[in-house]
């Protein structure tokens, strides 16, 4: 403790705040450190453990902000210590989010990590000659980017790339540390994830929907009143699912997250599996053809190495042991089961068995695009965008580059009577597989079949989408005449692209009926 003078002189009021922080600040590092003891997966532990640690977070916060000029003086408080208790502040909104769904608490975090580059809390960090003060910024760097990523706050990671990689060679330059090619690693990561958006366009319109969709955060309030015991209350409304990120997993990983997910899944509600991976294609005739003949996904690149050890390359003979096979969702089967397949062997999943007789419905990505499309769709997925927004997809498809206001409105606009019409068209089928109709009372899953039709769709009457493997399937298959290839809705892709003047890279259809 700095106190300026002889000890005794500091007044006894002082020296409780003073003691009164130092308290709550010891507390809360250890009730952050206690995170990482609890598991990632399991919703009954984490949070009551989270709300006490959000209690404590909110009465240092407003504590420090009460009594800064004492602990500037008697303690010496540094402003990267007021940045480090912001920025686990952060992370706990951001961590809440992951457990919640809540995209308020992702705005949250936004809002304690924007404060601290506005603040500058962490700009004389790299005046002391301490390596480790230089990685917490680097970290929070790291963080601010992913929380804005989820954001499409696509102008604010830009700068954040372009200021971690200036404070990375600084501190490579400075210190000779061993951590120089992870960090290296995370930048180049980073710029990988931002070229996945398909254009400038792409990006312009995201921001465009943040302003449509999104009310301004006002920071100075979320500063001043942090509010983070709210967090520890339960939404009002339908409370959101809890789902899992994970990145890269390894098998064991992988399969530990879907059995903690199958055994929290409440009464009367679906297991949402969303795979977005490389593709495994079996290494030779196998002469049977069950559920691990066709090959997968691939969840984890580093095919080397076991158990942390490095080991030669396999006989290609075996199976990849980071395959995600049909076969190894089977056993969640017994449970409905909704899975999304976005890879170049999303086809290995049209070999599902139901054996449960619950409802189990997969929606499979193209295997390959057209030429014309193929170096784009290496930087991200076409199949994704559709699902994500499907007006996007549809202007990226017919080759806009640019789109007004008013006119986005109106296609908008249709794009709601399209889905609302899709709809219809899946409950009234004749011969649609009653799997695909026990899903559409969530409105999230109904929300995703729509937009896979209208994408499906689209994709067959575009004119440079020729082959099969350029389609999505789905598992069951989906009575085509009434869904994907219903003339009804051919017409109305036909009006979306007059609306946006490109019919022309559209097939016209015979409509006499219509």
């Amino acid at each position: 403790m700095s106190t300026g003078g002889v000890e005794d002189d500091i007044p006894q009021a002082e020296r409780k705040t003073v003691t009164d922080f130092c308290y709550l600040l010891d507390k809360s590092k250890q009730l952050f450190n206690g995170l990482r003891d609890l598991p990632q997966y399991g919703q009954k532990q984490w949070q009551s453990y989270f709300g006490r640690t959000f209690d404590v977070y909110t009465k240092l916060w407003k504590f420090q902000q009460q009594h800064r000029q004492v602990l500037d003086n008697r303690y010496g408080l540094k402003r990267w210590q007021i940045g480090e208790i912001a920025s686990k502040i952060g992370q706990l909104y951001y961590h809440y989010y992951l457990r919640t769904s809540e995209t308020s608490y992702l705005n949250e975090a936004f809002s304690f990590y924007s404060a601290i580059r506005q603040r500058s809390y962490y700009s004389q960090v790299n005046k002391e000659d301490r390596p480790e003060l230089v990685v917490k910024k680097l970290r929070y760097y790291a963080r601010f980017i992913v929380v804005c990523l989820l954001l499409n706050k696509m102008d604010v990671v830009k700068d954040l790339v372009k200021e971690l990689s200036d404070e990375i060679e600084d501190y490579t330059h400075r210190f000779n540390t061993e951590d120089q090619v992870e960090w290296n690693l995370v930048l180049q990561e980073v710029a990988a994830f931002i070229d996945v958006k398909f254009s400038e366009l792409t990006i312009d319109m995201f921001r465009m929907l943040q302003a449509l969709e999104r009310e301004p955060m006002n920071l100075a309030s979320q500063m001043n009143k942090p509010g983070l015991q709210e967090t520890t209350e339960k939404p009002a409304r339908r409370e959101n699912p809890h789902k899992y990120l994970l990145y890269k997993p390894t098998f064991s990983q992988l399969y530990t997250f879907l059995a903690a997910s199958f055994k929290e899944l409440p009464a009367n509600s679906v297991l949402l599996i969303y795979l977005s991976a490389t593709g495994v294609f079996p290494s030779g005739r196998s002469d049977s053809e069950g559920p691990y003949d066709f090959g997968g996904v691939l969840t984890n690149s580093n095919r080397d190495v076991i158990n942390g050890d490095g080991i030669h390359k396999r006989n290609q003979s075996y199976k990849e042991m980071h395959c995600l096979h049909p076969g190894d969702l089977y056993p969640f089967t017994r449970k409905p089961l909704f899975i999304i397949v976005d890879s170049s062997n999303s086809v290995a999943y049209k070999n599902f068995t139901n054996l449960f007789g619950q409802p189990v419905v997969c929606l499979l990505s193209p295997t390959a695009y057209p030429k014309a499309l193929q170096d784009q769709s290496q930087r991200g997925s076409l199949f994704s965008f559709f699902l994500h927004n499907p007006l996007m997809a549809f202007l990226f498809v017919s080759g806009l580059s640019s789109l007004r206001k008013g006119l986005w409105d109106k296609c908008h606009d249709y794009l709601r009577k399209i889905n609302r019409d899709i709809a219809q068209l899946l409950t009234h089928s004749r011969s649609i597989d009653q799997a695909f109709l026990q899903f559409f009372g969530d409105e999230f899953l109904r929300l995703l079949l729509t937009r896979f039709v209208f994408c499906s769709a689209t994709m067959r009457m575009h004119k440079i989408f020729r082959e099969t493997r350029n389609y999505p399937e789905s598992y069951p298959q989906l009575p085509r005449d009434e869904t994907v290839e219903n003339p009804h809705l051919q017409k109305h892709i036909l009006e979306l692209a007059s609306m946006l003047d490109v019919r022309n890279v559209f097939l016209e259809t015979t409509l006499d009926d219509y």
